[in-house]
């Protein structure tokens, strides 16, 4: 048995102080994967707490009631970057990403504690199926904000839908990896997947967007010469 409290004190403690010596995206970055590793703890206590009320089995919470509020709880600094920070969208970007890891950090590293000596496949399916499912759904979340915000459209309603998505994301990972099988096979290559179809979206209306004015620029000058 771990105290997963203790876990998050031995692990935050130096980033704290590290992040006294950055400024700076770096800072910003440190800072946000702090708050995931916290959003993390703060899932495990209401997914339990869910649990007990709700008299589900581990395995049904894990599919029906996890997913939500692991999710909702990384939308939240999110939504506090996004509203009270105003971050830009490169910044908004950065720190989901950064929130993401941490929250698949800490719960990697008290999954793998709990569970003793374990084999190496299964620490390539919790380092590549669920820490990548977790960074592939908050960008999920951050990405469709980012694309409602450049047509002037952010509302509640796209807010819930970008959350909608991420979690129906998480949720549909748990439930095919909760059978064995062909199905648990399919669920562990989806975050992979899902990875690199964001990174190619993003990269199109994100990164590519942000070169164009000044490749027009360019083109300008070049044809009035």
């Amino acid at each position: 048995m771990i105290y997963s409290e203790n876990v998050l004190l031995c692990l935050t403690i130096p980033l704290v102080i590290t992040i006294l010596f950055l400024q700076g995206m770096a800072r910003k970055v440190m800072e946000s994967f702090v708050f995931g590793m916290i959003c993390c703890l703060m899932s495990a206590y209401i997914s339990g707490f869910a649990k007990v009320v709700s008299g589900m089995s581990a395995e049904d919470t894990a599919v029906y009631i996890s997913p939500l509020i692991e999710e909702v709880m990384k939308f939240l600094p999110v939504l506090f970057i996004l509203c009270v920070l105003e971050a830009d969208d490169n910044e908004l970007l950065v720190a989901s990403i950064a929130i993401g890891a941490g929250f698949a950090t800490f719960e990697n590293i008290c999954y793998l504690m709990s569970n003793g000596d374990v084999k190496m496949s299964f620490v390539l399916v919790r380092g590549l199926a669920v820490g990548i499912m977790h960074v592939a759904s908050i960008v999920i979340l951050s990405g469709t904000i980012i694309i409602v915000r450049k047509h002037g459209a952010v509302s509640l309603p796209a807010l819930v839908g970008a959350l909608a998505m991420s979690s129906t994301l998480h949720a549909l990972y748990n439930l095919l990896v909760s059978e064995p099988g062909l199905s648990s096979k399919i669920g562990y290559g989806m975050p992979f997947v899902s990875s690199l179809l964001l990174l190619t979206v993003l990269r199109r209306s994100i990164v590519i967007d942000e070169k164009i004015p000044e490749e027009n620029e360019r083109y300008k000058i070049y044809k009035s010469n």
